[in-house]
């Protein structure tokens, strides 16, 4: 099975425009992305998804591959399609990858890739990560004050997930007791034809209370499984706005480069 990893990268921000060509340690952070994606383990090929020129002269320039896509796409998920139907590439797995995630492990893009490729029946694929006990006090406490940052998961015996939400889910009865909390990685392997069927659906009640489009898939009775992973010590960080380049800056001065 051949696997497309598509990193969707759109010019236009409301808190940090031009965000995709950011500098970061020296690297634009597109730039980091797609080396990160094409150092993952069974994926084939990465391309960038964008709409905007200066951004695919920038990956071009940088050694990467880039292609244009409709200005009017909604989202991620949109846009990862409609490279792929641009390329007219075969890939039977397509893998949608943050554009905004300089500090995401190839090992976890790896993961999910492998996953597709060992189990034909899986239709959706995504990672996830226990929480250690103080994080996850420390975003229960968060989100109790409104924060909207960071995206649980509960999933069942099977590994297929039950339930995302902006909330910590399970909600806890007994502090400290019980299953842990597992945090979500934006990270998303799709079958060709499910992500074909899922572009094709309207966006669904959950997924627009939560604002998360994999409710969609759930709420269409689409399987996602659910892969754990870990950092091995690594930050976690994205970037939405200039401040968080910064962090980014320090997490790489302090850990070194991912590849």
């Amino acid at each position: 099975m051949s696997v497309i990893a598509v990193i969707p990268a759109r010019y236009g921000s409301t808190r940090f425009p031009g965000k995709p060509l950011a500098m970061i340690a020296g690297k634009m952070m597109i730039e980091r992305v797609w080396r990160i994606a094409a150092a993952a383990k069974g994926v084939d090929r990465v391309v960038v998804a964008t709409d905007d020129q200066r951004i695919l002269d920038a990956v071009t320039q940088a050694g990467g591959e880039a292609v244009m896509t409709d200005p009017g796409c909604r989202n991620g998920t949109e846009r990862a399609l409609d490279a792929v139907r641009r390329l007219d590439s075969a890939a039977e797995i397509v893998i949608n990858v943050q554009g905004d995630a300089p500090l995401i492990p190839p090992w976890v893009i790896g993961g999910v890739a492998e996953t597709l490729r060992n189990d034909p029946a899986l239709q959706i694929a995504t990672p996830a990560i226990e929480l250690p006990a103080g994080t996850e006090t420390m975003m229960r406490e968060a989100k109790a004050k409104g924060s909207a940052s960071g995206t649980t998961v509960v999933f069942n015996k099977a590994m297929d997930a039950m339930y995302f939400s902006k909330a910590v889910i399970p909600f806890r009865r007994k502090p400290g007791e019980g299953v842990p909390a597992y945090q979500h990685i934006g990270l998303y392997g799709y079958r060709r034809d499910t992500l074909e069927q899922l572009v094709a659906l309207e966006p669904t009640p959950f997924e627009l209370t939560e604002s998360l489009e994999q409710l969609r898939a759930l709420e269409n009775g689409i399987p996602i499984r659910i892969v754990l992973t870990d950092y091995r010590g690594r930050s976690a960080w994205s970037v939405d706005a200039p401040e968080d380049a910064v962090r980014v800056e320090g997490i790489i001065a302090r850990e070194g480069e991912l590849v």
